[in-house]
């Protein structure tokens, strides 16, 4: 155990009724007339049973009235819904089969255009009156643009339609149709139109049809980048309720390469957004829609976009009135692949989907045909593998998949590994029409069939491993091959139902670790009962009664109603001295305290950038990802430990990074120069990167520099910070907050990639998860106070490690809001198994953090 250790991240179309039919026809109606017999006197008895009974004039009233409001329903039916007129508007493209592309054709005011316009409509207007559903309602046709091949032509047509023939309607547009415009004179020959074939559309397009203040054309000029923005671009946010388009083209026979340098727009949210959507086409047709872009991406994620053909097209349709700067974005043309795939025949090799790891292109199938030594077999690896399409269900693989022996591969997957049982391979990758990924990266070896491991154990997926890791409780093997089939060893192994074995000290630790749940059966409470944090039962009626009767607050904690409580340590204390059972209520977007002070102060812990866990090649942070990061420079030192920014005037960092050497006196705050917004260690000058002096440090007075207890500093800065989209606040938990074990907390920093190793020059983060504190003081003996809680993975693997020391454990809660959970103090070695880091336990310090600070 080092004092100065930090820890560091390691490595078909809807069904519709007709209706009823009515007919206009009248219909002859007989009247009901009551007959009155007249008799003799006498004859009383015959008088009372000769008229109808009562009942019967009232039954026939009835019908009368039944039949009436049939009537006058069928009636309000045929006026007020069947002729009830709708607007529909479709999106679509045909290709004129026997024209050949001209230059003017990119001209919409030219005489070809103008020309060649008139056609396509004449020839819509005559398959349109061809069609029942579509002919009678038909309106107009616009055409927006042409391109290569021969000529395809976009339009959007018009019509209005009666509400019960829409889905009829959307049916018969979809389906694809041949016309043939008659020659207007005998040496004239057919205008020959196929492919016809349109979507629907927003309606609201109509609005922008003669606007064309934010349209515009673009043409890629040789091998030179064109860059465009939104307008206003970055000085200014781009207009609100807005319809803007950018058609990009290319030269024949090329495809197109879209790049988003820089892009921030409305967040994505159940409101509604700002969307920026790209096209495979010059229509914005859904099926050819190649992705579609809300929210703040950083500069560094991979936003590039391939074409299938020479155009693209690029809106943005703002829905909301928040103010941000739009994107900034280029696109240059490539020459068009030839082939995709190939023949490979090489004893070992790698290879990719195009222009990997751009996205690749839409509406491509690529072969690779693989061929090792005859005497070895073939083993494919994927490094990276992302073809994830939206609403694709898991498994279905229906749109873009490698296809490998006859079985599809599709979604988001980690490295996994196929193999042949003989020299040869067959590897086909498909892309649809629409969005497109970033497509996967793969290796290809060959091996000794009758040892496809040397000296190692074979996975059942091919994936070789250290004959150690065999049997030890750990799945290293994802499909659990090297656990199957073992002898537990009883005095430190746990035999689950299943026959895996798993660490003693893993049972009832409220973590399914055996897959069937059979560690934690037997830690269950009684039926009837409710099991709090700390493993008491108690009867279930003592659950949300208001008191606190396991001591812990578990039992009040996640109530479906918030209520106002019983004050204790567990509760959360509002200030007007109420107190409500809510668990973590602070900043989570509701307002829980009758005085709203739980949503007071919640200016913190959103950063500018979504934490987007797909970034190829490694576990460098993003610029502006985690903005309350600092950097903490000694003099002659360089980095040495990291912070977190809690305020403009205030840092939290851990105690053990101001100790005294006989060489170098750490607790003098004019020693230390505080980067924020620092991304790149080599770039401390950057743009966005704030240098700051030290005003004073106060660690914490119980600090133990043996034990590391109590392991937390408060750094003043000398000059408060400037708030900026990679300058931020972290959210700071109440004492009640509770972090529960196996939650996904983020530990950041630019300490060692390994143990022993050196610092990292790029910010680092890794995800890694709260363990049980029983577990914890198990693996760390005598070595646990109730200040301390242990982080990681108990399999190893990702973990801090010297040079983190003092950074921020970042726990995202409600509302999508950053609270620290811990900071980074000690541990043993780094990310080995069984020795988790151990981090300082933050909300303990709460109190005596507004102290001091005022924060």
């Amino acid at each position: 155990m080092k004092s100065d250790r930090a820890r560091k991240a390691g490595g078909g179309p809807r069904d519709f009724g007709m209706g009823l039919k009515y007919s206009s026809r009248q219909q002859n109606m007989k009247g009901f007339e009551e007959s009155v017999e007249f008799l003799p006197v006498n004859n009383a008895k015959q008088v009372e049973k000769r008229g109808p009974r009562r009942w019967v004039v009232l039954a026939a009233l009835l019908l009368g009235f039944l039949l009436l409001s049939l009537m006058v329903g069928l009636l309000v039916w045929h006026f007020q819904y069947q002729n009830v007129q709708v607007l529909k508007v479709f999106n679509g493209y045909l290709r004129v089969t026997n024209e050949n592309f001209l230059d003017a054709y990119e001209n919409s005011n030219s005489t070809e255009f103008i020309n060649l316009a008139k056609k396509v409509k004449e020839a819509l207007k005559l398959l349109y009156s061809e069609v029942s559903v579509l002919g009678p309602y038909y309106r107009k046709s616009t055409v927006t643009a042409f391109s290569e091949g021969s000529v395809i032509a976009y339009y959007w047509s018009e019509f209005s339609i009666p509400k019960y023939l829409e889905v009829e309607a959307e049916r018969a547009m979809a389906e694809k149709r041949v016309i043939t415009l008659p020659p207007r004179g005998r040496a004239l020959s057919s205008f020959m139109v196929t492919s016809v074939v349109a979507f629907p559309a927003d309606p609201r397009i109509l609005q922008r049809t003669q606007d064309n203040s934010c349209s515009f054309a673009l043409h890629a000029r040789g091998g030179e980048v064109t860059r465009f923005t939104t307008p206003g671009f970055p000085d200014s946010p781009y207009p609100v309720r807005a319809r803007c388009q950018w058609t990009l083209r290319g030269d024949a026979d090329s495809v197109l390469s879209l790049t988003f340098r820089s892009f921030n727009v409305a967040p994505c949210d159940e409101w509604g957004s700002d969307l920026v959507t790209v096209y495979n086409s010059l229509s914005p047709v859904e099926p050819h829609t190649v992705i579609w872009l809300c929210g703040a991406y950083p500069p560094s994620y991979n936003l590039t976009f391939l074409s299938s053909q020479n155009v693209l097209l690029v809106t943005l349709v703002t829905n909301t009135e928040r103010r941000h700067p739009g994107f900034d974005a280029s696109f240059f043309q490539l020459p068009k692949m030839s082939s995709c795939g190939g023949t490979l025949r090489e004893a070992q090799g790698t290879f990719s989907t195009p222009y990997y790891p751009g996205h690749y292109p839409p509406n491509i199938n690529c072969t690779w045909d693989i061929q090792v030594p005859n005497n070895r077999n073939v083993k494919l690896r994927f490094n990276y593998f992302f073809l994830l399409e939206p609403n694709v269900g898991l498994g279905t693989c229906s749109k873009d998949y490698v296809e490998i022996n006859g079985e599809k591969y599709c979604g988001e997957r980690p490295p996994f590994v196929v193999i042949s049982r003989s020299s040869k391979i067959t590897v086909r990758f498909h892309s649809d029409h629409s969005y497109t990924d970033t497509g996967f990266l793969a290796e290809y070896l060959s091996y000794d069939s009758r040892d496809p491991c040397p000296g190692m154990f074979t996975c059942g997926t091919g994936r070789c491993i250290r004959r150690d890791l065999r049997c030890d409780g750990w799945t290293d093997c994802t499909d659990h091959s090297d656990e199957h089939n073992c002898s537990c060893n009883s005095s430190h192994q746990f035999t689950c139902k299943n026959k895996l074995c798993k660490p003693l000290f893993w049972l009832c630790d409220g973590v399914n670790d055996c897959g069937d749940n059979s560690d934690e059966l037997a830690c269950k409470c009684p039926e009837g009962t409710f099991k709090c944090s700390s493993g008491k039962c108690l009867p279930k009626n003592q659950q949300c009664d208001g008191t606190d009767n396991c001591g812990d607050g578990s039992d009040e904690a996640s109530c479906e109603t918030v209520s106002v409580v019983t004050c204790t340590d567990h509760t959360y204390h509002c200030l007007n001295g109420l107190c409500v059972n809510k668990g973590n209520p602070e900043c989570d977007g509701k307002k829980d305290c009758s005085d709203g002070s739980d949503e007071k102060d919640c200016d913190c812990g959103l950063a500018s950038f979504t934490k987007r866990a797909r970034v190829v090649g490694g576990t460098d942070a993003e610029k502006g990802e985690w903005p309350w990061q600092v950097s903490l420079h000694a003099l002659g030192h360089g980095h040495v430990c990291g912070a977190s920014l809690i305020s403009p005037n205030w840092l939290v960092s851990a105690a053990h990074c101001f100790v005294d050497e006989t060489s170098f006196k750490y607790s003098d705050p004019t020693k230390w120069t505080a980067f924020l917004g620092l991304l790149d260690q080599g770039q401390r000058t950057a743009t966005g990167v704030q240098e700051h002096e030290l005003k004073r440090i106060i660690p914490h007075p119980s600090f133990n520099d043996f034990t590391f207890d109590y392991d937390i500093a408060l750094l003043e800065l000398k000059n408060p910070a400037e708030y900026s989209a990679v300058v931020r606040p972290i959210c700071l938990p109440d004492t009640t907050h509770v972090f529960p074990p196996g939650k996904a907390i983020w530990v950041t920093g630019w300490g060692h990639t390994e143990e022993g190793g050196t610092g990292a020059p790029i910010l680092q983060k890794g995800e890694i998860r709260v363990i049980n504190q029983t577990t914890c003081e198990d693996l760390l003996p005598q070595q646990i106070t109730p200040r301390m809680m242990c982080v990681g993975f108990l399999s190893g693997g990702v973990d801090a490690c010297q040079g983190d020391s003092g950074g921020p454990l970042s726990s995202v809660e409600a509302d999508g809001r950053n609270f620290q959970a811990g900071v980074v103090s000690w541990g043993e070695g780094c990310a080995q198994k069984n020795k988790p880091g151990v981090y300082t336990r933050l909300p303990v310090f709460r109190t005596w953090i507004k102290e001091q600070t005022g924060v």
